[in-house]
């Protein structure tokens, strides 16, 4: 197979694949007819040398007597090079008598089972909350009437809490057995576009994932797996520093490998694992802001005068302030909604979501700031659970002063209450500023109920005056990004789980037979490196070959 890198397009080139192959023959230096077959590899839009933009392409082509054609066209500075198929392949190793459980339906638990189903190993996949459309049925009423199901939510439910974001599908994370590649053509085969196999910053949406997943889960079951619902694991099972089993809503459930999926939000869960001394620490995370600006002015800075012609445009952004602290977006939804992910009563936390078209009114990210256990171990816990301890407070601190509601404040309201506030160590002191009278012409694109409140009363004095800064250094360089008419919600306490179960290198708990699993388990940090997890430890148990002590 022949690569070749940088073949550049105008925007929404007609016949697409056509031009792309007359291109790379005469890259090549052959006739079209030449050019067998053409697989887009990669796809991005170059938008540096604005009003010029162009769309970026990778493509591998297939030609007869490769090594002939490379000798006559020349490899032009590694444009052109010679790339080896690779295909991603399974152990192949006989199931063992026990069926493994799976405990959690995100990302992780998803792929960990279909990929175990496909091997024969007819896997019992446990999730704590609904399926998926009477899980859209939950949400929808808890935006609308604020009637939070603690089972079905956000955060919990066939799908995990991915199911309601952006369906982003980039990670950073290396792949040289092939795992993300086969991730994303499981996605397709399960119905979502095949785009999301070449694009650069490939995304879902709310509204495909729901179908993605339904179709995931009926594929396991179709080999022999099963997916119990409302079903939660109140218990784990253990007999000689071996698993022997799970108790699903207090009923004992045999089993000599059990795979923890759980999620970042399980933290009833978290308490349970640590009263029984599974290995565990807290981690890092990371805590911040949601922060809105209308979509246009998004677009509008990202691709100049091409805007309309272009898709929603994304960004991502950093800056380090002058204490050394990075100030970072994540899970930037272009054209999407800020949503209150709330999974427990008296607790406000939010996340970013967006439909499949992206045609939102605005744009958001989060913008936040990592803390360690030494930042959050001084506001309430210790030990492996205190970064849970720590997200409680915020979210209660939210709840507080958003009434339930999701709270907003524009960022020039934020950023005069810092500048004016005496530093103390707890919460926002209002010292100086005040709320405006006057609110931006656009409005907040929230689901569930909002009011305008103090936000800059939920976050500790460090992070509040980190955030100005960064955000205000992005600014400088992203003119408007920080706006005063610019909202910001919150909180986004969830980005990841700040807790990690420990495992080794046969992906093991120090509990024989337990496999920690996923971004819950402190593994993976979004829906691709999840599902890469999920693939990875469904290789784990299968190297196992029913050799777990039962």
């Amino acid at each position: 197979m022949i690569r070749i890198n940088q073949i550049k397009l105008p925007p929404n080139c007609q016949n697409e694949e056509e031009t792309l192959q007359k291109r790379a023959a005469k890259l090549l230096r052959v006739e079209p007819a030449a050019i067998r077959a053409l697989f887009i590899m990669k796809k991005s839009i170059d938008a540096r040398k604005k009003p010029e933009i162009y769309m970026v392409y990778t493509v591998d082509v297939k030609v007869d007597e490769e090594q002939k054609v490379l000798k006559k066209c020349g490899q032009k500075n590694g444009q052109i090079q010679l790339v080896e198929e690779k295909t991603y392949e399974f152990p192949k190793i006989l199931p063992a008598e026990s069926r493994p459980v799976i405990v959690g339906t995100g990302p992780a638990g998803l792929f960990c089972g279909y990929m175990l189903a496909k091997a024969g190993y007819r896997p019992i996949l446990l999730e704590r909350g609904r399926e998926v459309h009477r899980r859209l049925a939950d949400v929808g009423r808890f935006w609308r009437d604020g009637i939070l199901d603690p089972v079905s939510n956000v955060q919990f439910g066939e799908g995990g809490a991915g199911t309601f974001s952006d369906g982003k599908l980039t990670t950073t994370v290396k792949d040289p057995k092939g795992r993300m590649r086969e991730a994303l053509r499981i996605f397709v085969e399960a119905g979502a576009p095949k785009e999301i196999l070449y694009e650069a910053k490939p995304h879902l949406g709310t509204d495909i994932l729901t179908d993605v997943v339904v179709n995931l889960r009926k594929e396991i079951e179709a080999n022999g797996g099963e997916v119990r619902f409302e079903a939660q694991m109140t218990g784990l099972l253990m007999e000689n520093g071996h698993v022997t089993g799970v108790e699903v809503n207090g009923t004992p459930l045999m089993s000599g490998a059990v795979v923890l999926a759980i999620g970042h939000s399980a933290r009833d869960t978290f308490q349970m694992l640590s009263g029984l001394d599974i290995p565990m620490e807290a981690k890092a995370f990371a805590v911040g802001l949601r922060m809105e600006h209308p979509r246009e002015m998004i677009d509008r800075l990202q691709y100049g005068a091409s805007a309309r012609s272009l898709p929603a445009a994304s960004y991502s952004v950093t800056a380090k302030t002058a204490s050394g602290r990075g100030v970072y977006s994540f899970c930037m939804c272009p054209g999407g909604y800020v949503v209150n992910a709330s999974s427990e009563p008296g607790r406000t936390a939010v996340n970013g979501m967006s439909y499949s078209g992206r045609d939102g009114a605005n744009s958001n990210s989060a913008m936040i700031v990592t803390v360690s256990p030494a930042d959050y171990e001084a506001y309430g816990g210790e030990g492996p659970l205190a970064g849970i301890a720590f997200q409680r407070r915020l979210e209660e601190r939210a709840f507080q002063i958003g009434k339930g509601a999701v709270p907003v404040e524009r960022y020039g309201d934020f950023r005069s209450f810092v500048a004016g506030a005496d530093g103390g160590a707890g919460a926002m002191a209002a010292g100086g500023g005040s709320l405006s009278a006057r609110y931006p012409d656009f409005a907040p694109a929230i689901k569930g109920s909002w009011r305008f409140a103090p936000v800059h009363e939920i976050l500790p004095d460090f992070l509040n005056r980190a955030l100005v800064e960064g955000v205000d250094l992005i600014g400088q360089r992203m003119k408007g990004f920080h706006d005063g008419d610019a909202f910001l919600s919150g909180v986004e306490s969830r980005t990841s789980s700040p807790v990690r179960i420990l495992r080794d290198e046969t992906g093991q708990s120090e509990i024989r037979g337990l496999f920690p699993c996923g971004e819950g388990a402190g593994y993976a940090g979004g829906i691709t490196s999840a599902a890469m997890d999920g693939i990875l430890i469904a290789e784990k148990v299968a190297s196992l070959n029913g050799n777990v002590v039962r």
